[in-house]
């Protein structure tokens, strides 16, 4: 009879051996893979489980209160926008997630897509392939050097992406009111307010988690301060962005175009205006992705399960608060 239960509520990859693995570590564990897309799913598979593996499926306080001897919940990802954190805590839940294992991805995939905006090499691509060999498709395009990256949010991703844009001439600015200012120094980076970053910039790249205080925080405010000759990047989270406001710059010629990785609503909806655009690139939500990248967060996530389920505070702790209602020893 197993010890464990631990449920993974949903999950798109092709295999889940590396989980299987890290909690085989655990003696008597049940693993047991679902596909949830609703509350009530999630209530029927893992009402009686002892740890779940999370990925989009909703961790809601119904679902928390329905979870009956749920130690811990760990995400795939860095950002816990699908549990309900202080439900969790309440219940003397931990919430773990990965916060380091795809910094080199999202960096490399934000400036990737910045530089094909600024490069216009989607657009020349598509120009040549129907026929058109015109580079004045392609004007105007701007030199990289002496040019103003700004990043909305300075963790540990933007961090990375600043060094790599320095490197190519650009100055970087940022908005991030939890980063201190020797932090932002150490890099070289100067720190502004999001509507003074909005104007000075000439590429704006999204790293802000999606909390209720980011939502839609960059919106018509901040659009009709930017550059005609802007672009905006977002390989965060969609609702970041109000992307009814941007379409909109778009469609008025507010900014010059943008670089998406993700959207408000996942898969893209085949009647979103921005399909419809050449000045946007848009990706199926690929940033965190590289097969090493992939690799690390199963594990990890994983981890974090067997840890709890041990008797020790997962590496990757979210809700720090949940110590004073759960006593585990430290690694």
């Amino acid at each position: 009879m197993s010890k464990f239960k631990v449920v993974v509520t949903d999950y798109e990859f092709e295999t889940l051996a590396p989980e299987m693995e890290v909690l085989n570590q655990v003696d008597g564990v049940e693993f047991v893979p679902v596909q949830c897309r609703t509350e009530e799913e999630v209530i029927r598979a893992a009402h009686d489980a002892d740890g779940l593996i999370n990925q989009y499926a909703p961790i809601s306080r119904k679902v928390i209160e329905a979870l009956e001897k749920c130690k811990v919940v760990s995400r795939y990802g860095v950002g816990v926008n699908t549990i309900d954190i202080e439900a969790a805590t309440e219940k003397g839940i931990i919430v773990g997630n990965v916060t380091d294992y795809c910094m080199d991805e999202v960096s490399d995939h934000a400036f990737a897509l910045l530089m094909a905006c600024v490069r216009k090499v989607v657009t020349l691509n598509s120009a040549v392939k129907s026929g058109n060999w015109d580079f004045k498709v392609g004007v105007p395009i701007f030199r990289l050097r002496g040019r103003v990256l700004g990043l909305v949010g300075l963790g540990k991703i933007p961090q990375n992406l600043a060094v790599k844009a320095q490197a190519f001439g650009i100055k970087v600015v940022a908005f991030d009111p939890f980063v201190p200012k020797d932090v932002a120094d150490s890099l070289k980076v100067e720190l502004l307010e999001l509507n003074d970053l909005c104007k000075a910039a000439d590429f704006i790249s999204v790293h802000a988690p999606l909390i209720e205080s980011t939502r839609g925080m960059v919106s018509t405010e901040q659009f009709n301060v930017m550059k005609k000759e802007a672009f905006i990047i977002n390989t965060a989270r969609g609702p970041v962005i109000d992307e009814k406001a941007l379409i909109l710059a778009l469609q008025e010629g507010k900014i010059a175009g943008a670089g998406l990785d993700v959207l408000e609503e996942e898969p893209v909806q085949s009647d979103n205006p921005l399909l419809q655009m050449d000045n946007v690139i848009l990706n199926p939500h690929v940033a965190w992705y590289s097969e090493e990248a992939q690799l690390e967060l199963k594990r990890k996530t994983a981890q974090n399960v067997a840890d709890v389920l041990l008797g020790y505070y997962p590496t990757y702790l979210v809700n720090q608060d949940v110590k004073a209602k759960v006593s585990l020893q430290e690694k």
